[in-house]
């Protein structure tokens, strides 16, 4: 028996490679997250944009509590079951007017991991309107499998190799994901999807959390890190992660980036392998 979703929303992940949208926290709570992320950012002079927005749940316990989460595991777990791994994490932030997007593409392009049943959960800090550039995805498009992509040199892509659909998908009849703060949805890995530049009057921020059942394994060569976020883990393929403590302490600075180092060279290598 499903512990969150229903089986119709059950049905149409299958189908179409998505739910949206997800309720789960309070507008109140996903504002003080933002407040919190958002009060970092002004600390430390840099905003948690591209090449600065990888696991922020190593660094924070209020990101810590999102992603182990019974709001958000429940309904990952009715669709991957109930061993899971938190693989990666990518903040998605989005200034208003900006010209910043993300490139059509399938997450799995950047995780080669083995079998191909990783979901995203994209959780809301703020409102994510068409308007800001919610998410645009091509319903059942994870039926295609992997499609080759290509690197791109922009600056304004999010995407942490610029990286894009180099293979003609029928886009014709595309579907919208807007959110607001504090639902969520669920994706695909091999779903093909877009976010447009965000021309609202408000900052558009998500957190997408990409969660793993434990049998899953990362084919690279050198070994990366994940985090027990559910259940046991009775295969090993992953070094542990530790939950921070503080808010971006020495400790947690320090283990964040070991594994952020560890995460890009597995990247590389792909990108090497491919190329």
């Amino acid at each position: 028996m499903a512990k969150k979703l229903t089986e119709s929303q059950i049905a149409a992940y299958e189908h179409d490679g998505y739910i949206c949208p997800v309720d789960a926290f309070s507008t109140q709570q996903a504002t003080e997250w933002r407040s919190q992320l958002e009060s970092f950012e002004r600390a430390e002079g840099q905003k948690m944009t591209r090449g600065h927005n990888f696991k922020p749940h190593l660094l924070f316990p209020w990101v810590d509590e999102i992603v182990h989460s019974p709001e958000v595991l429940d309904a990952v777990e009715d669709l991957i079951g109930p061993d899971i791994r938190l693989f990666h994490l990518t903040v998605w932030p989005k200034d208003a007017h900006s010209g910043a997007y993300v490139s059509w593409h399938q997450d799995a392009t950047y995780f080669a991991l083995d079998p191909i049943c990783h979901v995203t959960a994209w959780v809301a800090l703020t409102d994510a309107p068409v308007e800001a550039g919610c998410m645009e995805v091509v319903p059942g498009s994870h039926k295609l499998g992997q499609l080759r992509h290509a690197e791109m040199q922009d600056p304004e892509n999010l995407l942490s190799r610029g990286q894009a659909l180099a293979v003609d998908v029928d886009r014709t009849k595309t579907a919208f994901m807007p959110v607001k703060a504090g639902q969520f949805s669920l994706h695909h890995t091999h779903l093909v999807h877009n976010s447009r530049p965000n021309k609202s009057n408000d900052r558009r921020i998500g957190l997408g959390i990409s969660y793993i059942p434990t049998h899953a394994r990362c084919t690279a060569a050198n070994r990366v890190t994940a985090m027990l976020v559910r259940g046991r883990d009775n295969y090993g393929h992953f070094d542990e992660e530790r939950r921070p403590e503080a808010n971006a302490g020495p400790e947690e600075r320090a283990f964040h980036a070991r594994a952020v180092a560890t995460f890009r060279d597995m990247n590389a290598s792909l990108n090497r392998k491919s190329a």
